[in-house]
């Protein structure tokens, strides 16, 4: 379902399996693409170890998006976007050629079983807030950056515009 007036969302992007950082910088284009949609912002990209998770490191980034698409529309479009990018899921927090979450849509909260807003563990993860505070700066306090000071996080370059 389409929206008349747009709604701010941010998603996080991230991948450590093949050319992750490839993949995050064509899930940003995708992320364009999607139907009354429009990214308006792009952190930097980061490198991070896996957080509770296996494999190489992870290249991760956040988007600001504008959309018209209701919330779980958006998801779906994520999904697919996943999947178009050879994302499985052979267990909890395996190593990923994509992976996209939806972090915030608007001031919505809502908890289903497919979608929880805001993300439910946006605040405990180096790899959310600090490229997260590059799109949104008055979203992510101190105190935010602060609980999260111990995960080790280094910039790996900038998005494109």
């Amino acid at each position: 379902m389409i929206l008349r007036d747009p709604v701010t969302a941010y998603v996080a992007l991230g991948a450590n399996l093949g050319d992750a950082r490839a993949a995050v910088l064509q899930a940003f284009d995708a992320l364009a693409c999607l139907p009354g949609t429009q990214v308006t912002g792009r952190s930097a990209l980061y490198r991070t170890a896996p957080h509770e998770a296996q494999g190489p490191d992870f290249i991760n980034a956040v988007a600001r998006i504008h959309t018209c698409l209701m919330a779980p529309d958006v998801l779906n479009a994520l999904q697919a976007i996943e999947h178009q990018a050879g994302r499985l899921r052979p267990y909890v927090n395996a190593p990923r050629s994509l992976d996209l979450d939806l972090l915030f849509y608007g001031d919505a909260c809502m908890h289903s079983p497919r979608l929880t807003l805001p993300h439910p563990r946006w605040r405990e993860r180096a790899f959310v807030l600090v490229p997260l505070a590059d799109v949104w700066p008055q979203g992510v306090g101190p105190e935010d950056l602060a609980r999260v000071a111990g995960q080790a996080i280094e910039r790996d370059g900038v998005a494109p515009q």
